[in-house]
């Protein structure tokens, strides 16, 4: 993050705005809106200050800004192309102390003017960072179509209950449950529906109950969530909306730090990665840390690479998450062999190669490889193998002694769906060498099938890595 997004209260204060054209316009429009005082500096203002002008919060002063203008000031704007003239503004205001942003002139700004969706109160800023400020508008355009303007009516009407269940709940956690559950629940759904009233009274009554439970321990939940193989944009809706409710997150080596970033801020966070031979916490311990915080009514994120119910140890946490009696959701994930797959341009099945497809793990129980080699054993069949990086020189010499033919495909995917994927293609016979050639170290995914042949057709369209450009053109020479 290169900037430290906040909003500043200006009410009643005092803004510089330094030109006459639609930036300066626009900047002070913003800036009156939050309800400042403008100070506009211009010699000539365009007929977008008309209706401006007429804000009685507005002074406009037909010359350039002096140093004695910036007594007060909090803030300054520059927006009038003018070299000499911005470079001016920016020194008065570092006298002054004073927050300066010169449009488009990067060295002279201490801070960046976000794109904003206003549904005031409730309000969202978007920015690049001053790179890309056509992106920003782009997403902000996006956000106004897919948030209704009654989200900013719900903002002000949950707001006029926050005292009362300030007063009615004590602590932080009892608060943010209670508003989770409200805005997300029948009072939200009353309001939206445009029945505030019903809203109003469905508040009171939950505010209420929570208010009379709230001396007494309630049971939390545990969300058993699939992150799937790395690329953060593989996650569900559900999965996001959950990561955002969650008190403590219990993640593992294979969650992305893309991902993590998508989990509520605040929320505690405890590494429970296991890697071969290297447990940062034994199964047994966190499935009981799972239980241990539930029953001590906090939400639980346990988040797991790939699904949770596929190779994913999920099985066995709900087991004695019902044991215990702990309420729990499932939200699967895109597991390895789907994502990792398709990002590498390996179909799974397909007509001419492959009729089924058998998912294994190269890592048992007591980390002995103990497989039914005779069923893996088909040329019309796809076999994906989970956790085999460190295995593969034995799974490759189990694969040959079993009567697969040498010439079999086999590819490893390694950090598969990620910006930093890489794929090693080759035979059954040679794979294990080049992958210590190639020095990949995991988490990798292996490919063994004749559907590996594909990978040269349909990369292209597929791989992150390739330009636009480059999949345009080999479109056409496919064409």
């Amino acid at each position: 993050m290169d900037h430290l997004p906040i909003f500043l209260d200006v009410k009643g204060k005092t803004i510089i705005v330094d030109g006459g054209g639609t930036p300066a316009a626009r900047r002070a429009e913003r800036a009156l809106n939050a309800g400042a005082k403008v100070s506009v500096f211009c010699p000539n203002l365009s007929a977008e200050f008309d209706t401006l002008l007429m804000n009685a919060n507005l002074t406009y002063f037909p010359r350039a800004p002096e140093q004695s203008d910036f007594i007060d000031c909090v803030v300054a704007y520059g927006a009038t192309e003018m070299d000499d003239r911005d470079e001016a503004l920016y020194k008065m205001a570092k006298h002054a102390n004073v927050l300066v942003n010169i449009a488009d002139v990067t060295h002279y700004c201490d801070f960046i003017t976000p794109s904003v969706v206003d549904r005031s109160p409730l309000v969202i800023a978007v920015s690049s960072g001053g790179n890309a400020p056509i992106i920003a508008r782009i997403l902000r355009a996006r956000i106004e179509v897919m948030l209704p303007a009654a989200y900013g009516r719900l903002t002000k009407f949950v707001g006029g209950f926050r005292e009362t269940v300030m007063a009615k709940l004590k602590t932080t956690d009892q608060r943010r449950h209670f508003w989770e559950n409200t805005i997300e629940g029948q009072v939200g759904d009353f309001f939206l529906a445009g029945n505030p009233e019903a809203a109003g009274i469905r508040l009171m009554e939950d505010l209420n109950i929570a208010a009379a439970q709230s001396d007494t321990p309630q049971m939390g939940e545990v969300y058993l969530v699939g992150a799937g193989p790395g690329d953060s944009d593989l996650l569900t809706f559900k999965a996001l909306r959950l990561m955002q409710r969650a008190d403590v997150v219990l993640y593992d080596r294979l969650v992305s730090p893309e991902i993590m970033t998508l989990v509520r801020r605040d929320a505690e966070r405890v590494n429970v990665g296991k890697a071969p031979r290297q447990h940062t916490m034994v199964q047994e311990d966190i499935t009981q840390m799972m239980v241990t915080l539930a029953k001590q009514g906090k939400r639980v994120l346990r988040l797991k690479g790939g699904d949770p119910f596929i190779f994913g140890r999920g099985g066995e946490e709900l087991e004695e998450l019902a044991a215990n009696s702990v309420p729990f959701q499932v939200i699967p994930g895109i597991t390895a062999a789907s994502g990792c797959a398709s990002y590498a341009g390996i179909p799974l099945t397909h007509r001419d190669h492959a009729q089924s497809c058998v998912l294994i793990t190269a890592h048992g129980k007591d980390g002995v490889l103990d497989l039914d080699w005779n069923s893996l054993i088909n040329p019309a069949q796809t076999v994906v193998v989970y956790m085999g990086l460190g295995s593969l020189d034995i799974l490759s010499q189990q694969f040959l002694k079993h009567g697969l033919d040498p010439a079999t495909p086999a590819a490893v995917i390694d950090n598969g769906t990620r910006s930093n994927q890489q794929v090693v293609t080759g035979t059954i016979s040679d794979i294990h060498q080049k992958v210590v050639n190639s020095a990949i170290k995991g988490p990798a995914l292996i490919i063994i099938g004749s559907v590996v042949t594909l990978r040269d057709e349909l990369r292209w369209f597929t791989e992150s890595d390739k330009s636009d450009h480059k999949m345009t053109l080999h479109a056409q020479e496919t064409l």
